[in-house]
This record gives structure tokens, sequence and C-alpha cells, in this order.
């Protein structure tokens, strides 16, 4: 049975290796001068005054799930339509109250003022 994985082995070891080559090498080749322009912000260009760790405002998350949340939508929603002709009326019907349930999802969340940003 070992005869059957020796090139799997192999080949596993191989792969390690090389990625611990180019590591190794890209860690002795590259160029290090941090100076104080370096270790700047460079993303959004604000100088950090506190700790990364800081308090979210929790509206940030319900934003993020409320995305999830018709993201999923979506993708329950491509492979129904590539098959909507073999479900027939059950499908349809099946659909329309996948989609009822989100947009009451919707409406309550836009009630409750989860949309809005301050």
């Amino acid at each position: 049975m070992m005869n059957d994985y020796t090139g799997v082995l192999i080949f596993l070891i191989i792969a390690i290796g090389f990625v611990a080559i180019m590591f190794s090498v890209s860690y002795v080749l590259r160029p290090s001068k941090p100076d104080l322009k370096k270790l700047l912000p460079y993303e959004c260009g604000n100088i950090v005054n506190e700790d990364a760790r800081g308090l979210v405002s929790v509206k940030y998350y319900l934003i993020a799930i409320i995305f999830v949340l018709f993201d999923v939508e979506t993708a329950f929603m491509f492979p129904w339509a590539v098959v909507f002709r073999d479900f027939g009326m059950f499908g349809l019907i099946e659909m329309a109250i996948f989609l009822l349930i989100i947009l009451i999802g919707f409406c309550y969340a836009w009630k409750k003022g989860a949309l809005e940003w301050d």
C-alpha cells in the first residue's frame, strides 16, 4: 500500500522543500532598510493614535451580516435559476416563499434603522 503513495510523498517533500527554499532566498535577498517613511501607515493615511483592538460600532456588524444574508440569497438563486424548468410550479412557489422571508427580514432591518449609517 505504501508503494501506491510513494509518488505523492515525494511530490509533497519536493513542494515543501521548494517553498522553504523560496522563503529562505527571499528573506536573505530582500532589502531591509526601515526608516520613518516606511513605517508610516500607507493605506488610509491616518496616523494611528489608539489601540487597534478598540470598540467598533454594532452597526458595522449588522451591515456585514445583512450583506452576507443577501450574498447567500443570490448564491441560492443561481442554481435554482439553472434548473427552474425542472422544478415547475413547486419550485416557483418555493422560491417565492424564500424571497418573501428574505424581504420581510430586509423590511424589518430597514424599519429598525439597521441600514442607516451614522
